[in-house]
């Protein structure tokens, strides 16, 4: 066994917020165990992320939301990538994401052991999740060649925080009609190889992200693109993301202390304008960031971590005009629309017109102030330019579209 002490101070931190502990795993190695310490008592004012680095590269990351992590020949604690245990030399690495002004003492210990694949309902895998029986879909009107598709760009199993395998949590969104789910756990892609199957199992497309994730910011990479460096500067992850082919989004960016406080050196291409806490609908201030940012293609998030989080997937709804079924593509295009709920009511871009479906009552928005109001179940506006809103007349907003 191998233990590291040590007192984190706010000296060290600002030195790096990244620390690493170097240690030797040998040829054969049966197995690893991990573990933090550290004091987590109510008004300790201390959170330290725990990861780790193998001979390869990244091999997982924990955040606060573990503090042992056991690694297998053929099994990985979730949000550890599964690949073996490769000889030579691996870093704990210890994210020092709040130290009290007294410093914070620790203890990590890795032992070398053989450790257990948990039983079925804790890993993944179809285990006892039954299938889920699909909502009809809802048609929208649409450009010819394209539907318009039902999803939630904001979503987190076990692999990071959440509390459901992929698995689980592909039933829960398809059950609630949804036809896409973004999957974007923090700083880590170790779910990525279990959303396919599940997906398949459900009905429901399950896309692969990452939610890289910082205490000056958290934003959503979309895209089977690989790991993006949370460790490394904003503008790196948005160089790179658009190199490999992928999207970045600003999440909740006037959420409190996950606010976005990065400097980026070009607007964001997409932000998650409508997240789940955004409860009073007539506060202003996600629409303001968003028209202060240059209105960035607009997309939402229930953020789902578990039941009791405030959200059910799918609340909001973000719908995609979609040609054979490309997400990516279409948020890309900046095809995008917001509402409430899967069936609340929604504004959509339709080729030249703006439609408002199941809005009777409300006021179509735009950017300029102008207001239009809304007679019947589906009305056509054309002659409007830029991003649009649809409003209650005490302002509450209804609905988001690009």
């Amino acid at each position: 066994m191998t233990r590291f002490t040590g007192r984190w101070t706010p000296d060290h931190r600002a030195e790096s917020v990244w620390q690493y502990l170097s240690f030797d795993v040998p040829e054969g190695c049966p197995g690893l165990r991990v573990t933090l310490d550290h004091d987590r008592s109510h008004g300790s004012a201390g959170v330290l992320d725990l990861g780790l680095v193998d001979p390869v590269g990244w091999r997982g990351w924990s955040g606060g939301a573990r503090d042992r992590v056991e690694l297998g020949r053929d099994w990985s604690t979730p949000g550890y990538l599964e690949r073996g245990l490769p000889a030579g030399e691996w870093q704990v690495v210890l994210g020092l994401h709040r130290l009290p002004a007294s410093g914070l003492a620790w203890v990590v210990t890795v032992e070398e052991t053989a450790v257990t694949r948990p039983d079925a309902d804790a890993a993944e895998g179809p285990g006892p999740v039954a299938l889920s029986e699909r909502a009809p879909r809802r048609r929208l009107p649409a450009v010819d060649g394209f539907e318009w598709l039902a999803g939630d760009c904001h979503a987190h199993t076990h692999h990071s925080d959440g509390i459901l395998s992929v698995d689980a949590l592909a039933a829960l969104a398809a059950g609630a009609g949804l036809d896409f789910l973004w999957v974007t756990d923090h700083n880590t892609t170790s779910h990525h190889s279990f959303l396919g199957d599940a997906g398949r199992r459900h009905g429901i497309s399950l896309l692969p992200g990452q939610e890289v994730t910082t205490a000056d910011g958290h934003a959503n990479a979309f895209g089977d693109i690989g790991w993006v460096d949370f460790r490394r500067p904003a503008r790196e992850w948005a160089s790179e993301v658009e190199r490999r082919g992928g999207l970045l989004s600003v999440n909740h960016p006037v959420a409190g202390d996950c606010a976005w406080r990065h400097v980026l050196p070009e607007p964001a291409q997409l932000a998650e304008v409508w997240h789940w806490p955004w409860t009073d609908l007539a506060d202003g201030g996600p629409l303001a960031w968003w028209a202060a940012a240059g209105h960035p293609v607009p997309v939402g998030g229930s953020d789902w971590h578990r039941p009791a989080h405030g959200a059910a997937p799918g609340s909001p709804t973000t719908w995609v005009a979609c040609a054979d079924g490309d997400v990516l593509g279409g948020m890309a295009a900046g095809r995008t629309a917001i509402s409430a709920g899967r069936d609340a009511p929604v504004l959509l871009h339709v080729g030249d017109e703006w439609v408002a479906v199941d809005a009777d009552g409300a006021m179509l928005v735009c950017t300029d102030g102008r207001r239009t109001p809304v007679r019947g179940d589906l009305q056509r506006f054309t002659g409007h330019d830029g991003p649009h809103l649809l409003e209650r007349s005490d302002r509450t907003v209804v609905s988001v579209a690009a």
